[in-house]
């Protein structure tokens, strides 16, 4: 038994003296020592970036499973890729049950941090950001997981993003919180993803604060169960700069909350208001796709329990066509909430099925407007609902996201 004993402890023992902690400093070599350490560290393995100014002009990759990478701090360590000649991230990393922690990454030539099939990802107090201001050369995401599971992230920054500051795709079981999202064209997206709870953030001077959207022609479809609650949804006011060609291109500018084509989306307790076109819009996704398989209508999205400011007073016409409708049909009094209307033929002509109707509720003196899309097509009756009443049914929770912790 002694003897056993003895074997497990030196087992136990052998595995905590094998980790090793890696410990990068600023200069002409840092580049190759952190890249070095990311290849040769093996699970349970750490790297400390110390704080300093590093100016990489590569992109660095990370393929080891259970590691944690940290700086000092996402305004003290600092890693610059504003002369970047190859890779079209600042960061990938390909693995599994990573934790990116205390450090800041900017104007990368692409994506700042990129994230792919990750089974486990932690990122925690980072700062993304293209310090140039908005533009279209920025590069698309700044944090950007993608079909991934158990993915958190809290307390970080995203300033700039050409597409979408804090992006989740194709991923399920997500936690984004406490985080801030500025002058970029999204400042959160949740796309075509399953079950995410997005709160305590504050999205703020972006084109559209939150998105959640779903897309045709991607692997992963119906987006559902996504919570949007406790966040400081304000001051959107930032003019669209995606790229010519990119899907949310189309968002006007001044956007609080878009829900697209997804279905079990609860949104409550959230502080929205001084945005410049509309607080938030509930539409289907209407460009043509040949993707059979796709489902563009939302359904079941319950808006309940939120306070609302100002909205409309400076509607971005001329970007998309979502506010430019909206205004038309509104007579320029823009509402709080705008539902498109828009239904399989089916529901349009015999009505929608009672647990998939929008829900609202305790929104205090919020506006709305739907459209009635057959007599729009008509032209000949008024298109326009103001009432809520149709809608004003009580809530059915969406359940808390549980990630499985690794860190």
């Amino acid at each position: 038994m002694k003897k056993t004993k003895f074997l497990i402890f030196c087992s136990l023992f052998s595995l905590f003296v094998s980790t090793k902690d890696y410990v990068i400093n600023p200069g002409p070599d840092a580049y190759e020592n952190l890249q070095e350490a990311m290849i040769l560290m093996n699970a349970g393995d750490s790297i400390l970036i110390k704080s300093g100014d590093y100016y990489f002009e590569d992109s660095l990759s990370l393929d080891v499973d259970n590691v944690v990478i940290r700086g000092e701090g996402l305004n003290s360590t600092i890693l610059n890729f504003e002369n970047q000649k190859s890779g079209a991230q600042g960061i990938l990393v390909t693995s599994n049950k990573v934790v990116l922690k205390d450090f800041a990454v900017i104007d990368a030539k692409g994506d700042a941090i990129k994230v792919i099939g990750a089974d486990g990802i932690a990122m925690i107090n980072l700062r993304t950001e293209w310090t140039g201001g908005p533009k279209s050369t920025n590069g698309a995401y700044g944090l950007y997981p993608v079909e991934s599971k158990d993915v958190y992230i809290d307390g970080c920054i995203a300033i700039g993003a050409s597409d979408a500051g804090i992006y989740v795709g194709q991923s399920k079981n997500i936690i984004v919180k406490n985080s801030q999202a500025m002058y970029n064209v999204a400042g959160i997206e949740i796309e075509n993803s399953y079950y995410a709870d997005v709160f305590n953030n504050k999205a703020q001077h972006n084109t559209g604060g939150i998105l959640v959207f779903d897309l045709p022609d991607l692997p992963q479809q119906g987006g559902h169960h996504v919570r949007v609650f406790n966040n400081e949804i304000t001051n959107n006011d930032t003019d669209n700069f995606a790229p010519e060609g990119n899907i949310v291109g189309e968002v006007p500018r001044g956007t609080g909350i878009i829900v697209q084509a997804n279905s079990q989306v609860e949104i409550f307790q959230n502080n929205i208001g001084e945005n410049d076109t509309v607080n938030i819009a509930v539409v289907s996704y209407q460009l043509e796709t040949e993707d059979k398989d796709y489902y563009p209508h939302p359904s079941k999205i319950q808006i309940h329990n939120n306070s609302f400011g100002r909205s409309g007073f400076n509607p971005d016409l001329d970007t998309g066509d979502l506010s430019k409708i909206l205004f038309s049909l509104s007579d320029g009094d823009m509402p709080d909430i705008f539902w498109d209307g828009v239904l399989p033929l089916k529901q349009m002509i015999f009505g929608q099925p009672d647990e998939e109707k929008l829900v609202l509720k305790h929104n205090g003196d919020a506006t709305f407007l739907s459209i009635q899309p057959i007599q729009y097509m008509l032209s000949i009756f008024d298109p326009v609902n103001r009432s809520t009443e149709e809608f004003e049914n009580d809530p059915s929770p969406l359940r808390e996201i549980v990630i499985n912790r690794f860190w």
